[in-house]
């Protein structure tokens, strides 16, 4: 195995990464809208409810093992910064191990799981019976989809991105298809649905198996259990990954407690907020693709403890953030008064919405640091700062909260929005200096 010290870090190096990440975050919304399209054609207006019911139990769930594609990614980028192919091999296992148990461990506690999520979702009795024939059958899939996320970060660590991207496109499409096929073809309703998840996300991690470990054959690289199980190594993965896992449980309290505070205020800001954060989900998904490229050309350059390298990683990724940051930002404050009017239909909804039009088109600007820094600490598997960082600002937003909401109500809430990107970033510009000394001495 090459190290890639012997090409340039460059602009196309960054897009080469960047892009099919942007594209695959594109369409991982592409699953739900299908199910959705297929299960609609169906006489019963409970089946779409259940299927959203279903897929955002899974949804939630997933989300809290994020920590796998990163930490994976993080320790992938830098065994292919040293040219170490006996570590990849270890990267990998060691995180496929944990999806294992991890996935395991959800389809034993499903019946725990669906009941409690039931009884506090509270639908219909036919809401519940499909969403609950869905669970239980697509919770098998569970190891598989968690073995998905360790691939995705595995290969966009060593800047094959474009792996992880056909790897998204073949699940969306198998899914797809075999909905049509079990729905319309069959006549299956929810079981059907989930069935046809549960294939496409079982063969796509098989499929995603096969390419790694043929990737690691032309490698040359060997399965070596005493690297695999070296106590070290295995310590400093479940910290990285619990580092992450904490940051990433900070991140959903602050975005719930903002949620939470805005039903305070009723219906119409409510609705209005939820509204205008759709807008910030699409610039997060667009800026997230050079935040994974900063990952893994951040983390190559610390494995082949390459300064340099490392430096201008920082400095290319950074353009194309801040590019992409402007361009979503302009976007939503010249394009959100119509895109608004295209998902609420309600009038004072629509009205309330572009009254903080302002404030959700600073977010993408405010937030450019944090993508960034993201993707510096966890390529430099600095992940205990970005531990610390998370739960300092958290803590700095919620003291600047109480007087924003206070005396400027909705826009004070959308300021401390504001204050919690703004804070992250001048965190982790402070930790910056430790992590160079860490990384190169």
């Amino acid at each position: 195995m090459h190290s890639p010290q012997s090409t340039p870090v460059t602009h196309r190096g960054v897009l080469a990464i960047a892009v099919p990440i942007m594209l695959s975050n594109v369409t991982q919304p592409i699953i739900g809208i299908v199910n959705a399209a297929v299960i609609g054609q169906l006489p019963g207006a409970y089946y779409i409810g259940a299927i959203t019911v279903g897929a955002l139990i899974f949804n939630f769930i997933y989300w809290g093992f994020g920590f796998l594609r990163l930490g994976t990614g993080g320790l992938s980028a830098q065994a292919t910064g040293r040219g170490d192919a006996a570590e990849l091999v270890a990267v990998l296992i060691r995180a496929l191990i944990i999806a294992v148990i991890a996935g395991v461990a959800i389809i034993l506690l499903s019946p725990l799981i669906g009941k409690l999520t039931f009884s506090l979702i509270n639908g219909s009795e036919e809401v519940e019976r499909h969403a609950a024939q869905y669970f239980y059958i697509r919770v098998f899939s569970a190891p598989f989809a968690l073995m998905d996320f360790c691939l995705i970060g595995w290969f966009v660590g060593q800047g094959r991105a474009r792996v992880a991207f056909l790897l998204q496109i073949y699940l969306n499409l198998t899914n797809g298809a075999l909905s049509l096929f079990f729905v319309l073809g069959l006549g299956m309703t929810s079981d059907g649905v989930a069935l046809a998840v549960l294939i496409a996300e079982v063969t796509a991690a098989l499929l995603g198996l096969i390419i790694a470990f043929g990737r690691l054959k032309e490698m040359g690289a060997r399965f070596e259990r005493a690297r695999v199980f070296d106590r070290a190594q295995l310590i400093r993965t479940f910290v990285i990954n619990r580092d992450i896992m904490i940051r990433t449980v900070c991140l959903v309290l602050v975005f719930s407690w903002f949620t939470a505070r805005g039903a305070q205020a009723g219906d119409v800001i409510v609705s209005a907020n939820a509204v205008l954060m759709h807008f910030f989900d699409f610039a997060a998904f667009l800026i997230d693709g050079f935040a994974l490229a900063t990952e893994a050309l951040v983390g190559q350059a610390v494995g082949a403890r390459d300064r340099q390298r490392f430096n201008t990683a920082i400095q290319l990724t950074w353009v194309w953030l801040t590019l992409t940051g402007v361009a979503a930002a302009a976007l939503i404050w010249f394009g959100g008064p119509f895109f608004i009017d295209l998902m609420a239909a309600n009038e004072d909804v629509r009205a309330t919405a572009r009254i903080y039009l302002f404030w959700v088109a600073l977010t993408p600007l405010a937030g450019i640091a944090c993508f960034q820094y993201d993707g510096i600490f966890t390529g430099a598997t600095q992940t205990a700062d970005m531990r610390n960082m998370m739960l300092l600002s958290m803590i700095i937003t919620l003291i600047a909260w109480w007087p924003l909401e206070l005396y400027y109500a909705n826009h004070g809430l959308w300021a401390t929005m504001i204050v919690f990107f703004v804070s992250r970033g001048i965190l982790f510009a402070l930790r910056m200096p430790a992590l160079r000394r860490t990384a190169f001495g």
